[in-house]
């Protein structure tokens, strides 16, 4: 029998509009769940975007208010897709009112903020997810299963960078992003944490201390003439206004394993348009993914055989990860947005089975913990413990 499931989602900026087609795939990419997510409402303050969720998008009504969403009875779940400085208000009203949520990382402002919504989560008994899309790739998938098998060996040591063009341009506008207040970290939480979380779920390992150091290269912007959604050109002032966080970050880490890492991440690179990549190191292989290739992964698992001592490239299979679901076979390619549908996925079956299947809200506070510690140790020069976390964190085995 159909489950049918009320979605409600808020705020349609890039990320709701990506939820909103990612709800809309389920049924077709598993069709075994048996699951018919219905588009009950969406909540935006702006007026066009609430009419084009009820024209284009199909939602069934909107909201200016998120509060009117939550107090929906026809509105199981929802997703949260508002800036930074929202998600607290949002996530805890949410539990408040007793629905499940997929909200978006970094899940606050602070460590404080994530650590208060996932307990509360926890404590209510609610599923969650958290926007930890680049840990569903197949061939990131592929890479964990090599790592807990134990064909790289012994793990020695990580690195790892986020490296992107998105703000690169002095002229670009002086969003949310960029305020402490209304984002918190900048390119630590924006980007960082997707790197924090992609080797503690391909290591099954955490990390456990940091030293960093962080600049601010782009020091003032104008600011933006009407809303944006996502990193899209707009209107902007003539007077500039000071950049509040960091533009760049270099980590050395620690997990509790003992593996050594290396993270690095910027939001203003001139070059790399989305450079995202992992190398894991063993005793008898290495790994290595990038995103911008992302249906690639570079694999050795035999040190020992100098005859062919060099890297394989591993194209993604049916037998990896979610592939089989989205294309019929190797040289074909997935995209972000199939990445948000796996884990919108993940996010529906949790709530339906009780199980937390989804990166959860536990997840996303063990991530703000680690980019905390990062602008903690950039601060005051020295290392800082990572504190550990409560809740279902799913990124260890």
């Amino acid at each position: 029998m159909t489950t049918r499931i009320g979605i409600g989602v808020i705020s349609l900026g890039w990320m709701g509009r990506l939820h909103t087609r990612a709800y809309k795939q389920i049924r077709e990419r598993y069709p075994e769940f048996d699951l018919e997510p219905r588009l009950v409402a969406a909540a935006d303050p702006v007026d066009a975007f609430r009419e084009e969720a009820t024209g284009a998008l199909g939602f069934e009504r909107a909201y200016a208010d998120y509060r009117g969403l939550l107090a929906d009875p026809e509105v199981d779940l929802v997703s949260i897709c508002a800036p930074n400085f929202l998600h607290h208000e949002m996530a805890l009203a949410a539990v408040e009112a007793g629905k499940p949520f997929w909200i978006e990382k970094p899940m606050g402002v602070s460590a404080a903020q994530s650590r208060d919504i996932a307990l509360a989560a926890e404590e209510a008994g609610l599923r969650t997810a958290v926007g930890f899309n680049y840990r569903h790739t197949p061939a990131v998938m592929h890479a964990r299963s090599l790592v807990a098998g134990g064909r790289l060996g012994r793990i020695t040591n990580v690195r790892c960078w986020l490296i992107a063009d998105y703000a690169s341009s002095p002229d670009g506008p002086l969003t949310w992003r960029y305020s402490k207040e209304q984002a918190g970290s900048g390119v630590l939480g924006d980007l960082l944490s997707h790197g924090f979380d992609l080797a503690q779920y391909v290591l099954s390992d955490r990390v456990a201390s940091v030293s960093a150091m962080s600049g601010t290269f782009v020091a003032d912007r104008p600011k933006a003439l009407r809303a944006t959604i996502g990193h899209g050109a707009v209107e902007v002032t003539d007077e500039r206004f000071p950049v509040g966080n960091e533009d760049y970050a270099a980590v050395l880490a620690r997990f509790d394993s003992g593996v050594l890492a290396t993270f690095e991440t910027s939001r203003v690179a001139h070059g790399p348009r989305a450079e995202y990549v992992i190398e894991v190191y063993g005793t008898q292989g290495s790994v290595r993914w990038n995103y911008e290739n992302q249906m690639h992964l570079d694999v050795l698992v035999d040190a020992d055989n100098t005859a062919h001592h060099g890297y394989t490239r591993v194209m993604s299979d049916a037998s990896h990860g979610h592939f089989g679901r989205y294309q019929p076979g190797p040289g074909q390619l997935m995209s972000f947005d199939d990445m948000k549908t796996i884990e919108c996925a993940l996010f529906c079956e949790s709530v339906v089975t009780g199980e937390q299947l989804a990166p959860s809200a536990a997840d996303a506070w063990a991530a703000a913990e680690c980019d905390e510690a990062c602008v903690a140790s950039a601060a005051d020069g020295t290392w800082h413990d990572v504190p550990r976390v409560e809740g279902p964190t799913t990124y260890a085995l």
